[in-house]
């Protein structure tokens, strides 16, 4: 029986902590593999500041703020300068590399150029172009709005079971869709709301594995406005995007991954809750169970410490009783990758911490 479809994690995915030094750095990947990331998201862990989310579909000049509902700012160089084979350079940006502030940053790699043109292909309305990665069911997506119901071809070859989608043209929310709430539903990544129920979000329509379905929401499909989306596929052994009951007890529900965790985010769908993230890197117990400092993707707040997840060889247990994370009866969704597979493909076990 395979456990797993990769072997080693950190070829697609990586947490990068380090301090700012107000001037120029480059961050070098500490992982198994080099990964040269096309997603990077920046969060400043010791002061409250913007999340930054930069990619190379888009470009390093441009920045996307998760807690907030703002265009692409063009940032020129003043913070990404370079995608590197095994991280990433930056320059002086306030919101990634101010004097002696610590930060994490969270990469996810694409890497394969995708375009497109439905007409031609007869996949989708609309035409989409991007980078995608197939063995770790990610793609960086851009298409532009018709204001009409549709669909774009997404490249994963597999149905996406996640995807996170933002308005680069004009303020708007980031609209979220999870396969745990269905395609009648949506949620804000930039918010606390919980799930809404509407067609015109996904056009009560499910994604399939050659095409995603938009609906006529203004967040999502304004006519000539430009867009990005961030799709994911669950990936056996690396990823999964999945949803648990709360419990209200401080020993939580325990949710089977099939790997050890290196990063989750959690998200209350039944009632308001932030989106909350917690990774194998940011620790107060250095590294061991149980694990804290968690930081919110709807938030500029810093890093707060508590104890808030066990991370085990083949999934997490939640260790609050918070409600974003545990309010007895709430439901949650959850978007998960590995540090470890629970068994390699060679039978190499992971071990909880």
């Amino acid at each position: 029986m395979a456990y797993t479809d990769i072997d080693d994690p950190t070829a697609y995915f990586q947490t990068a902590l380090y301090t700012g030094n107000g001037g120029t750095i480059s961050v070098v990947n500490d992982g198994n593999s080099d990964l040269q990331p096309d997603l990077l998201w920046f969060k400043c862990r010791s002061n409250a500041t913007d999340h930054s989310l930069q990619d190379s579909v888009r470009g390093a000049s441009l920045a996307l703020q998760s807690n907030s509902t703002s265009a692409d700012a063009d940032v020129g160089s003043s913070q990404i300068t370079a995608f590197n084979s095994d991280g990433f350079s930056l320059s002086s940006g306030g919101d990634v590399n101010t004097n002696t502030r610590t930060y994490c940053c969270w990469q996810w790699k694409a890497g394969t150029s995708f375009t497109n043109d439905a007409s031609s292909t007869g996949i989708g309305s609309i035409d989409s172009a991007g980078s995608v990665n197939t063995d770790a069911g990610f793609s960086i997506m851009t298409y532009t709005g018709t204001g009409s119901n549709a669909t774009f071809a997404h490249g994963l070859s597999a149905v996406p079971k996640m995807a996170i989608f933002k308005d680069r043209s004009s303020t708007g929310y980031w609209m979220t869709y999870h396969q745990a709430v269905g395609n009648g539903a949506n949620l804000v990544l930039n918010a606390t709301d919980a799930k809404s129920d509407s067609a015109v979000w996904w056009n009560s329509t499910s994604p399939t594995s050659s095409v995603f379905s938009i609906g006529t929401s203004n967040n999502i499909n304004v006519s000539g406005r430009n867009y990005v989306g961030y799709l994911f596929a669950d990936v056996k052994g690396y990823s999964k995007f999945g949803s648990y009951v709360g419990n209200g007890n401080v020993s939580g529900s325990y949710i089977h991954l099939g790997f050890k965790p290196a990063w989750v985010m959690v998200k209350k769908t039944s009632g308001t809750g932030n989106w909350m993230i917690i990774d194998n890197k940011r620790s107060a117990s250095g590294g061991f169970n149980v694990l804290g400092e968690r930081l919110k993707a709807n938030g500029s707040d810093a890093g707060s410490t508590a104890d808030y997840q066990d991370h085990l060889s083949n999934g997490f247990k939640i260790r609050t009783t918070a409600s974003s994370w545990n309010d007895s009866g709430g439901t949650y969704i959850y978007m998960a990758f590995a540090e470890n597979p629970f068994v390699t493909s060679g039978g190499v076990p992971a071990t909880a911490r």
